[in-house]
């Protein structure tokens, strides 16, 4: 029998080399290899799409298209540059479906689901990988207090949950989705695939419409809209939110701060953004103007939880207030929960912020939120999500006006909606030349991948300081 010894001084395989070469990038670098994972699929996806048999026309689709959709099905955005029901056949509708599917689960996530279902377990750095999905501090700042998130080793089922909640919600969507599509007189075959379409595109927070039209025959109906919304708002909830809510309702375990957090923030600014929109467009009659007085707040509603970052929208963005884009710009920018379908700098970062501006006024030296204490380093890494998404927000809106001089509103709209991964647009991106369309479709992968992920994939290692320096106050405010 040979032995281990033996085996050892052979030559080594090419395909073992590579395993080999992986394994140990993806354990000096998960960030890294994390994004080395989503551009690859991007890629793969973006190579499908420009095949003939992709499009409904049997010719290849312009490269800068493909690149979009791809960008915008995998990051689960939403923005398009053509239409997305009349464009692709259904074998691109079928490869955009699985790419939003990839997208809204979170590629560190499927990739331990995979994992898991080939090896039967969870090794160390499989749960360290998945873990790092629903926790990005653990990236940037290393190991934290479990009891904030899910811990390390709940990781298993939480990616039972993540499999099962997306599939039985997206399910349970399309049967209340479908009946609606077959009373709107679609045949049993598009009503069924168009409805787990329209599920998958709103638990997802994607936003891509395959019928004809986009949402406008839907406009006044009541259950569609609730349906998709619905949909929307438990996917921009984040994955550990809900493994914590079922948690509570099988074993009636406390609620974690962070899904205290992310809830209480979420249905508040869904609330504020429906206020605002109802003041603000009431008498504007190509938006809420000429809906009757029930009509206005509903839809209000409707889109307010569409900047989480669900993308449907049944009326033109275009056509609104400047003051009513401007303050979807802040609530897109903000977005939804962390791991979650939804993009934007989170909603847990502006309740960080905001806790930390109270805990300044009062004079307290710590921040406190459902008696318990939030530690300083996760008030550094609020700050620095916020001022990287907005330094990509100004990059790209600066290079975006240079190319197409189009307004500054629509602009701002457009790549915050990008980089949010919203999908809601003025009409501006159909129109964008194609370095318009590149510029974008980065705005979106660096939105998705994550601001913290980023830095830290940018970040050759975390140095550590042996002193400290002399301390020195400059003046602030």
């Amino acid at each position: 029998m040979q032995t281990r010894a033996g085996r050892r001084g052979e030559p080594q395989s090419a395909a073992a080399w590579l395993r080999g070469a992986a394994d140990r990038f993806a354990a000096a670098s998960p960030a890294r290899f994390a994004i080395l994972v989503f551009s690859s699929l991007i890629i793969l996806l973006a190579t499908v799409l420009v095949l003939p048999i992709s499009s409904a026309s049997g010719e290849a689709t312009p490269l800068a298209d493909a690149l979009f959709t791809a960008v915008s099905a995998i990051c689960v955005t939403g923005l398009t540059t053509v239409d997305m029901a009349t464009h692709w056949s259904a074998f691109g509708n079928g490869a955009i479906l699985l790419g939003l599917q990839v997208g809204g689960i979170g590629v560190l996530t499927l990739a331990s689901i995979l994992g898991l279902i080939v090896s039967r377990k969870l090794g160390l750095r499989q749960r360290l990988i998945a873990a790092s999905d629903t926790n990005p501090s653990r990236i940037h700042v290393g190991p934290i207090a479990e009891s904030q998130a899910v811990r390390l080793g709940e990781v298993g089922g939480l990616l039972a949950t993540v499999a099962l909640s997306a599939l039985v919600i997206e399910v349970l969507l399309s049967f209340v989705i479908i009946p609606r599509l077959l009373v709107e007189g679609f045949d049993p075959w598009t009503a069924t695939w168009q409805g787990f379409y329209f599920a998958a595109s709103a638990f997802t927070n994607t936003g891509f419409v395959p019928t004809v039209g986009g949402m406008e025959q839907f406009a006044g109906d009541t259950w569609m809209l609730a349906a998709i919304a619905f949909g929307v708002f438990l996917g921009s909830l984040g994955f550990p939110v809900i493994f914590a809510v079922l948690r509570k309702v099988r074993a009636g375990a406390r609620l974690p701060m962070h899904a205290r957090l992310t809830l209480l923030t979420t249905v508040l600014l869904i609330i504020l953004g429906a206020i605002a929109t109802t003041a603000l467009e009431w008498n504007n009659p190509a938006t809420l103007g000429d809906r009757d007085a029930i009509s206005r707040p509903l839809t209000a509603t409707f889109l307010s939880v569409m900047t989480r970052s669900g993308g449907f929208s049944t009326i033109d963005i275009g056509a609104m207030n400047g003051s009513t884009q401007l303050t979807f710009d802040m609530l897109m920018f903000v977005g939804g929960g962390s791991a979650s379908t939804a993009g934007g700098i989170k909603v847990t970062t502006l309740a960080v912020l905001f806790l930390a501006a109270l805990a300044e006024a009062r004079g307290d030296n710590d921040m406190h939120a459902f008696e318990r204490r939030i530690p300083g380093d996760v008030l550094r890494l609020s700050v620095a999500i916020t001022l990287w998404g907005a330094t990509i927000v100004a990059a790209s809106s600066i290079a975006i006006l240079q190319i197409t001089k189009a307004p500054l509103d629509m602009v701002l709209f457009d790549v915050i909606s990008a980089f949010a991964t919203c999908g809601l647009s003025t009409g501006l991106t159909e129109t964008l030349p194609v370095s318009g369309k590149y510029i974008l479709a980065a705005t979106m992968w660096a939105g998705r991948v994550g601001t913290v992920t980023l830095a830290a994939a940018l970040a050759a290692s975390q140095r550590r300081h042996l002193f400290t320096r002399p301390e020195e106050r400059p003046i602030v405010g």
